[in-house]
């Protein structure tokens, strides 16, 4: 009986090692290709259904990628009042013993790709994987609209998961934290703060609605998530992703830390950069404002009062 168990594990474990590998982006024709024996696992970040009553073309129910996992977003983050705090590693290691996963195997991240704000979500999960152990990681480039844009079927059959038994420890490798980030406004350490919400974000003319107050990280510069976009919801490649870093002179940083409202935007800045450009010490501030400003750090472009409450008055008409 030992010896039929030892033969089991190691066909699991040849099967892994056979999967597909992709770098950090893989195409629909290149998943496509990979598909059947030794696929990779493939994660459907997208809602499980539609709510009562709604019809949405864009969830895993109605039409997903055969063979993927349904791991809705929203499980890989944070309460609604810190969405960007990252979940425990007990909390994570939950999460991925339901889904099956093993560090060993290729994953895929499947978004829906409506959008340049969707890639986040993709890019969010991809950090957090990584950060957990994981290895062998890609994002479905343009999500699963670019899979149907290419001519390729959905499946409505769901797939349910053999439970693992993972246990995840997460690495601080890729994460800043307050603290950190403290000592880069102090001039403790070299660091460049780079905000990755759009401009009006940045000098205080919006904010998330959970955050305490409106403003930017002190001495930080922005950089808008979508400039890592051409045409559409497909992220740049490797090669146009480090033009545009050595252009804006990222590679000169000695550590770049990425935050936006709670970690989303955030996380393209921190793929394309670190993945894609091939940027060392790259990081991601997941609380981001929402945890900053409401734990009362200080705050730069924070507008006064008249300026506030013109910025109120705007945004109701």
């Amino acid at each position: 009986m030992k010896l039929l168990s030892y033969a089991a594990a190691a066909l699991v474990l040849m099967a892994n090692v056979a999967a597909a590998q992709f770098g950090p982006l893989v195409s629909p024709a290149e998943l496509n290709a990979s598909l059947g024996t030794n696929a990779p696992v493939i994660l459907d970040i997208r809602a499980p259904s539609a709510a009562e009553g709604q019809e949405n073309v864009n969830t895993y129910s109605a039409g997903h990628i055969e063979g993927a996992i349904n791991a809705p977003y929203g499980r890989f983050r944070g309460p609604a009042e810190n969405p960007g705090q990252l979940p425990s590693a007990e909390e994570l290691t939950a999460l991925l013993r339901e889904l099956g996963l093993r560090q060993n195997q290729t994953v895929v991240i499947a978004h829906q790709g409506a959008n340049e704000t969707d890639f986040g979500a993709a890019a969010r999960v991809y950090w957090t994987l990584k950060s957990a152990g994981f290895g062998n990681l890609s994002i479905l480039n343009g999500g699963v609209a670019a899979w149907t844009e290419a001519g390729l079927a959905l499946s409505t059959e769901a797939t349910t998961p053999t439970p693992s038994t993972i246990t995840v420890t997460l690495s601080d490798q890729w994460t800043a934290t307050a603290e950190q980030i403290q000592t880069v406004i102090a001039g403790g350490s070299n660091g460049s703060l780079l905000d990755a919400r759009p401009e009006s974000f940045w000098n205080g003319d919006q904010s998330h609605p959970a955050a305490a107050r409106p403003g930017t990280l002190p001495q930080s510069q922005y950089f808008v998530h979508s400039s890592w976009f051409d045409n559409g919801p497909a992220i740049v490649d490797a090669d146009a992703a480090r033009a545009l870093a050595e252009a804006e002179g990222f590679t000169d940083a000695e550590t770049l830390v990425s935050f936006c409202n709670t970690g989303h935007w955030a996380a393209t800045n921190w793929f394309a950069l670190s993945e894609l450009a091939g940027i060392e010490n790259v990081k991601l501030y997941p609380e981001s404002m929402v945890g900053w400003s409401n734990a009362g750090y200080e705050m730069a472009n924070v507008p006064g009062p008249i300026r506030n409450l013109w910025n109120q008055i705007k945004s109701v008409f």
